[in-house]
């Protein structure tokens, strides 16, 4: 499997859902490849923000090597599933894309925590210490959510 966790600038929530993520299927021995993408382009290169990768190392996991890139129409030939962080992502995406744009593919990440309710990662840029906390815990649930769906969906 192969999954695109996208934000608005891909140095705040999507880099901690990848390192989450990535450290899950690693944990658990799935062979997925999980990248992360921003549908802005503004901090194209940049590494994630310091308290992305302060929480994320708190939490075990190093996402320093990561480096922010833009979310393209072509992401939905190269995924299977595309997962915005919000639904504003969401829409920027469906613009991004036009015609790529596959329905089938996307899901919000906090809909796996909270099935159809359309919940959005609240976007912790340029908030407190304790709003990156909160964003990490809310993804670190989804993440293992998003894996119970997917491997007992292959189990069954």
């Amino acid at each position: 499997m192969k999954i695109l966790m996208v934000c608005l600038g891909n140095i705040c929530r999507s880099p901690i859902a990848e390192g989450i993520l990535k450290h899950k299927c690693k944990l658990a021995g799935l062979d997925w490849k999980v990248e992360s993408a921003g549908t802005n382009g503004y901090h194209t290169g940049e590494r994630p923000h310091p308290m992305s990768q302060m929480v994320s190392k708190l939490n075990g996991i190093d996402i320093s090597d990561q480096r922010s890139r833009t979310f393209q129409a072509t992401d939905f030939k190269d995924f299977d599933l595309l997962i915005p962080m919000a639904g504003d992502v969401m829409r920027e995406m469906q613009y991004i894309a036009r015609k790529e744009y596959d329905t089938k593919k996307v899901n919000l990440l906090l809909n796996y925590s909270f099935p159809e309710t359309d919940m959005d990662v609240p976007d912790p840029w340029s908030r407190s210490e304790t709003a990156y906390h909160e964003v990490y815990s809310l993804i670190d649930h989804a993440c293992d959510a998003l894996i119970a769906a997917y491997t007992s969906a292959k189990q069954s």
